[in-house]
């Protein structure tokens, strides 16, 4: 529970200072006047470092703690529990600390008479952006019970596709990282030793031991100039993510990719199209739908295109001639999203569309997997036996001089 700092007077006109633990500003000062205390000053309590909780990893509450929630408070909602007692209920039940925190003052605000989407926007970086504008939609048109089902399917079908895209992408990264391990493990610590004991048995190393102890010899003595100019590169990359020109360059660079670049379109378009279906099927007002879409879509390129979409519509234009002048977007889908803005069933043919792409993304990772692994193996492999094949080919240069000499 948040905590407030407080001053006030006692019944005999002292002074007190102390601090208490309540769920919002005015409970507190409840909570005091059932003491005895007069308030006349309530602050936030910020407190040391020691007084703090901390908080590793990102703010928002995970998938597998939320999506969980939301199938519980349909549930509750169906069943006639009121929206007070079901997120009461709900606190008691998560494991969660932060869910369990917010949600007690989600039940506090409620009780006095406030909407559950506006005591939501006051975290609004604990849950996905979709979420307060889908609860709003269902305060208005009255299928809170149906838009808390629809947000919960919504959550897991983007949950299974970013899993998908996340398990092609972390084979080939972990492959390279051992790929670099090992070949800096040999270069520094095997070769040196290795080709150095081959010296001093005499003869000529063949130029491939030459080059092989030339770059294992510049490692050993100028490593911390790799380490400075990988540090420097990565302080220069998260500042130009930082800006507008840099993650839109960032970002057009993953879609270009040979391999992966296809893989990632798909998972935006699949992103994209899902939040939109979603918010559409919940009556969210279009141009809200829109910049929704716009950031949790995930990539630059295609946030912007949204965006111009949601300013043409503003403008009394059509939706679709942004996203056309964008080669991101294949003609299946600007032809889909016309069909749907001419009979006006956006939200059934963005769901189409979003079905199309999650099914092929999963074809897709099916389809790296069995392509990558051996491609990655080969490439290690090509590492590890170069830098072997040119450590112990002094050997046979001494055993082939030696038998040439007797």
């Amino acid at each position: 529970m948040p905590a407030y700092s407080y001053e006030a007077l006692d019944h005999f006109g002292n002074r007190v200072r102390g601090r208490v633990h309540s769920a919002d500003r005015q409970a507190a000062v409840q909570e005091l006047k059932q003491k005895g205390l007069y308030v006349t000053e309530l602050n936030d309590f910020k407190g040391s470092i020691w007084h703090r909780e901390i908080e590793l990893g990102s703010k928002r509450i995970p998938a597998r703690d939320f999506i969980p929630f939301l199938r519980q408070f349909a549930t509750l909602f169906k069943a006639g529990v009121t929206l007070v007692e079901s997120l009461r209920i709900l606190s008691e039940q998560t494991t969660n600390k932060k869910l369990k925190k917010i949600l007690l003052d989600c039940a506090s605000q409620v009780a006095r008479g406030n909407q559950l989407s506006e005591a939501l926007r006051e975290h609004d970086g604990a849950f996905p952006p979709v979420f307060a504008n889908m609860i709003r939609a269902g305060e208005v048109t009255g299928n809170l019970e149906d838009v808390l089902e629809r947000l919960a399917a919504f959550l897991e079908k983007e949950h299974y596709t970013r899993e998908k895209v996340k398990s092609a992408l972390t084979y080939p990264a972990v492959i390279s990282l051992v790929a670099v391990i090992v070949t800096v493990f040999l270069l520094v610590n095997v070769v040196p030793s290795f080709v150095q004991n081959l010296k001093q048995l005499g003869g000529e190393l063949p130029t491939s031991t030459k080059v092989v102890l030339a770059v294992s010899g510049h490692l050993v003595h100028t490593w911390y100039l790799y380490l400075l100019g990988i540090g420097s590169l990565l302080i220069l990359l998260r500042g130009a993510l930082r800006t507008p020109k840099g993650r839109y360059a960032f970002d057009l660079l993953k879609l270009r990719l040979p391999i992966f670049g296809p893989l990632l379109r798909k998972a935006a378009l699949a992103r994209a199209a899902r939040t939109m279906a979603t918010l559409f099927a919940s009556a969210v007002p279009t141009l809200q739908v829109f910049t929704v879409a716009a950031s949790v879509v995930g990539n630059e390129i295609y946030a912007r295109a949204l965006q111009e979409a949601r300013d043409s519509l503003r403008e009394g234009q059509s939706m679709v001639l942004p996203l056309r002048k964008e080669k991101m977007f294949p003609p299946l889908v600007t032809q889909m999203i016309a069909v749907g803005e001419q009979t006006g069933n956006l939200d059934s043919m963005f769901a189409k569309i979003a079905d199309f792409y999650e099914a092929d993304v999963e074809t897709t990772v099916d389809k790296l997997r069995p392509l990558i692994e051996p491609l990655m193996i080969l490439l290690l492999a090509i590492l590890v036996g170069t830098i072997v094949i040119a450590t112990i080919a002094p050997i046979f240069e001494i055993y082939g001089t030696a038998g040439r000499a007797r």
